[in-house]
């Protein structure tokens, strides 16, 4: 099969489209044939040797690790999946990726493709869906008829986190530029604070959310500012780093 492989760390001069090793489906996997795989900002820090620690590849590695596709082989012991079965999957970060004509997957991190969505399109869901999905629902708790300011949503966990908070029945205040104004408000959301004009603790002085979700890179105090815009005993869910160690007024 074809695929795209690098043989050492480094820059985008590393990859390679070459000749690789159709994998088999072992016990419990299936094998998918790709429709297309996803690029992530991880892809690109695993690939420079930045995650090394973390995420240790073994040469030759094949990218990204957001797959869609169709099953085409079955391993032992496979159930709940059939031939033919349309699919998505958010493959281990050191496993063989998706930027291949085939790859093998553990059976249970399938799941069904979107019937409404083009297979293609559906490579860029696993991952992101599944952090703001997780960060709603799982950490702040969210539930129909509270707030939520999603700070950084023009961004790919951000647009799916409005659309998954709306869809709850929460209501929806979300920073962004102006260019992804017209789009989040499509997706849901009630409000949006254009971060690029007026810093956002700063329009947003004075009010309390539910919960708020930071999906930005955010020094400490900054971070603390934000927490501050969530009320008595709601919850503050970041991706990109810890929040403030003590917030205190019973804020998780």
């Amino acid at each position: 099969m074809k695929a795209v492989r690098y043989h050492s760390y480094g820059d985008s001069d590393v990859l390679v489209h070459e000749e690789a090793e159709r994998p088999e489906a072992a016990a419990g996997q299936v094998v998918i044939e790709v429709a297309a795989s996803a690029f992530s900002p991880l892809d690109l820090a695993i690939r420079a040797g930045l995650m090394r620690e973390v995420f240790p590849v073994a040469f030759p590695h094949i990218p990204n690790y957001d797959v869609s596709g169709v099953v085409v082989e079955l391993g032992e012991g496979v159930s709940g999946w059939s031939l033919g079965d349309r699919v998505v999957a958010f493959l281990p970060a050191t496993a063989p990726g998706g930027a291949a004509e085939y790859v093998a997957a553990s059976a249970e991190l399938l799941a069904a493709a979107p019937r409404e969505v083009d297979l293609v399109d559906a490579a860029a869901l696993p991952s992101v869906a599944l952090t703001a999905r997780e960060s709603l629902f799982e950490h702040a708790e969210l539930e129909a008829g509270q707030s939520i300011l999603i700070n950084g949503a023009g961004g790919a966990v951000g647009g799916y986190a409005v659309q998954l908070a709306a869809r709850a029945g929460a209501s929806v205040t979300a920073t962004a530029s102006e260019r992804s104004a017209e789009r989040l408000r499509s997706y849901g959301a009630d409000e949006i604070v254009d971060h690029t004009a007026t810093p956002v603790t700063e329009a947003l002085a004075g009010r309390r959310f539910d919960a708020v979700l930071n999906l930005v890179r955010t020094d400490p105090e900054a971070t603390a500012r934000l927490a501050d815009l969530v009320a008595d005993g709601g919850a503050f869910v970041s991706t990109t780093g810890p929040g403030p160690e003590e917030p205190g007024r019973g804020v998780r």
